[in-house]
């Protein structure tokens, strides 16, 4: 890559840090907070859902237009919300100021994220495409591990602190955002003609070509909550696992995520490329969600976890890379609903994941186990069919 590449992917892979970071930063205080507002567990279900369920309604419009106003456009209102829902967080008189602030940082994630994609693919060849969109996966990946750190460091200078640090970030990226990104683009491919809507965007998604890695995000991103939403639980229950075990587990799975994604992927897509790693990492989180089922201690079990997420690590550039290469000029509807189908799998992922372990505490990995089966046979089948452009642009 070029001096000027790099200097615009070191730009987004901040920008997408602090737009995941800001989300993972709010969990260590949240208690707290919702005590000090008379609040509980309801709302804090809320609170996550609203986010959720913004990503999910507005990401095809953001995708759209990404597409139609361009991609700097985009990340900057994007960031400028998720700044702002932070502030309004912080200066929340009530939980229903705290729902509309994170309705509306679900919405500025929803605008900011596929914009950030969609420039990533402006500004790389076919052949760079992996690498670029590995780098913002690993940032990815440091902002959900390293969000809730900077929250729990921050929180010991007062409850509200995280929100308000994060708001002064947010808010400077703006800025930072606004004086050195440029449009990258080309003013051709601005979509001047008029748009489809949101509900044809997405009735429209099962006839493009990347449909079916569109499917394989939702189920990975499923199948990955879900893993972790009864993560804790299933270690403390079963082997007993205290809570700095289960600290030191998600945090050695959001390192080796990061590793990965910086110095692995780019040299697997080179050497074997997208469709064989497609078919080799389904296996092996399928994989690891069979072993789970009959681990015996808490030390193999960490190594299981180890496998799933270094599956996933893979998984998730590999899908990207894969989508936008089909996408063609439709590079921000491509990521938005890329987006919107990750935000499914976010959504049913620890609501079917929760209520199955309280039915026994193992259905979750057989659950997993079963749904991921099935996409690794539907991934097979459609490998045989799909071609993927390989010329560099």
């Amino acid at each position: 890559m070029t001096k000027d590449q790099k200097k615009k992917l070191a730009i987004l892979m901040l920008n997408m840090f602090i737009a995941v970071g800001s989300f993972g930063l709010i969990l260590p205080i949240l208690p707290e907070y919702l005590r000090e507002l008379g609040e509980g567990g309801t709302a804090a279900g809320m609170i996550i859902a609203l986010f959720a369920g913004a990503q999910l309604i507005f990401s095809p419009i953001g995708g759209r237009w990404t597409d139609q106003y361009g991609r700097r456009k985009m990340i900057i209102l994007g960031l400028f919300g998720l700044g702002f829902s932070m502030l309004l967080f912080y200066l929340a008189p009530s939980i229903l100021f705290v729902y509309i602030s994170r309705f509306i940082g679900g919405v500025g994630a929803a605008f900011c994220i596929p914009a950030i994609f969609a420039y990533v693919a402006d500004i790389t060849t076919m052949d760079q495409r992996a690498k670029g969109n590995s780098f913002i996966s690993a940032s990815m990946s440091l902002g959900i591990v390293v969000g809730p750190g900077i929250g729990g460091f921050l929180a010991e200078y007062g409850t509200k602190t995280p929100l308000l640090v994060s708001a002064i970030v947010g808010l400077l990226a703006v800025v930072i955002s606004y004086f050195t990104l440029q449009e990258s683009q080309p003013e051709g491919d601005v979509m001047t003609r008029p748009q489809s809507s949101l509900l044809d965007d997405v009735l429209q998604s099962p006839k493009k070509p990347y449909f079916i890695p569109l499917i394989i995000i939702m189920v990975m991103s499923f199948g990955l909550i879900a893993y972790e939403t009864v993560l804790g639980l299933y270690v403390d229950a079963a082997f007993g696992a205290t809570a700095q075990q289960i600290a030191w587990m998600i945090t050695a799975t959001g390192a080796v995520s990061v590793v990965i994604q910086l110095f692995v992927v780019d040299y697997l897509v080179r050497r074997f490329g997208e469709p064989v790693l497609l078919i080799v990492f389904l296996a092996i989180a399928a994989l690891g969600f069979f072993l789970s089922l009959i681990a015996t201690s808490f030390a193999m079990f960490f190594g299981i976890t180890l496998l799933v997420f270094l599956a996933t690590s893979l998984l998730r550039p590999v899908l990207t890379t894969m989508i936008s290469k089909m996408a063609g000029k439709e590079q921000g509807l491509a990521m938005g609903l890329n987006n919107s189908y990750m935000s499914i799998g976010n959504i049913l992922g620890p609501l079917l994941a929760g209520a199955v372990y309280d039915i026994d505490m193992k259905y979750p990995f057989m659950l997993g186990l079963v749904v991921l089966l099935a996409t690794l046979m539907l991934s097979i089948s459609w490998k045989r069919k799909a071609s993927l452009p390989t010329a560099s642009s």
